[in-house]
């Protein structure tokens, strides 16, 4: 579905990714690992388009999409939720979907609003609440929904667990696997563990823009963790 190979990102004189590679398959959950700086926002923001690449290749479904502009990509099949959510606040959360509206590719059910309710019900409770009225785990759902709503074969979660309550982050958990199930693909960039631990099927570790560790999820050992991951 995507594959990244020896992808090299600046901002200005900093080289951020130097030399990522990896490669998430149809309907996995792939995680992207590492500490605050790591890189995996860049790498995100890198296939999107909104950070151009200063090397390498970034592929989806066979073809390259790196120096296309981000409505391009877009239009190819990823979606992409950013950390900071930026839903607009003074739309209502219908408004908000219908932003994101695009037309699904053949042979895909088309995300709809009553879809993205059944996903997350608590969003269905308050179609006509301006986004700016709504706590920080009913925007990131809205974000989650808007970006559906645009009918992705992949989408890019950015952080989606940060500062977050823990029952949120439950239902969040089970929103992921709920894609999966209908066959999406995800990647998932995060740094808390436990939530990663509960939705993905691989993860890639990042560090200082390159990754050092790549693997099943549940082979992540305690060794790996705390070398890259701890604080």
């Amino acid at each position: 579905m995507l594959e990244l190979a020896d992808l090299h990102a600046h901002y200005g004189r900093a080289h951020i990714l130097q030399g990522v590679t990896l490669t998430a398959r149809e309907g996995e959950v792939l995680a992207l690992l590492g500490r605050n700086g790591a890189g995996k926002s860049t790498t995100m923001k890198a296939i999107m388009g909104l950070v151009r690449p200063s090397g390498g290749a970034v592929r989806f479904r066979g073809e390259e999409v790196k120096g296309r502009e981000p409505f391009e990509i877009a239009r190819r099949g990823i979606g992409y939720v950013p950390e900071e959510r930026r839903i607009f606040a003074e739309l209502t959360v219908m408004e908000n979907l219908e932003v994101g509206r695009m037309p699904a590719w053949e042979g895909q059910a088309a995300w709809t609003a009553e879809r993205i309710f059944a996903l997350f019900p608590s969003l269905g409770a308050m179609r006509a609440r301006p986004g700016g009225r709504m706590s920080g785990g009913e925007q990131q759902m809205l974000t989650i929904g808007r970006t559906l709503m645009g009918n992705p074969r992949l989408i890019l979660l950015d952080e989606p667990s940060e500062g977050l309550a823990p029952v949120i982050i439950e239902r969040m958990a089970e929103a992921i696997l709920a894609l999966k199930r209908e066959g999406l693909t995800v990647l998932l960039s995060e740094q808390n563990l436990h939530f990663a631990r509960l939705v993905s099927d691989r993860a890639c570790v990042l560090e200082k823009g390159a990754i050092r560790w790549e693997g099943a999820m549940a082979e992540l050992d305690d060794e790996t963790r705390a070398q890259y991951l701890s604080v």
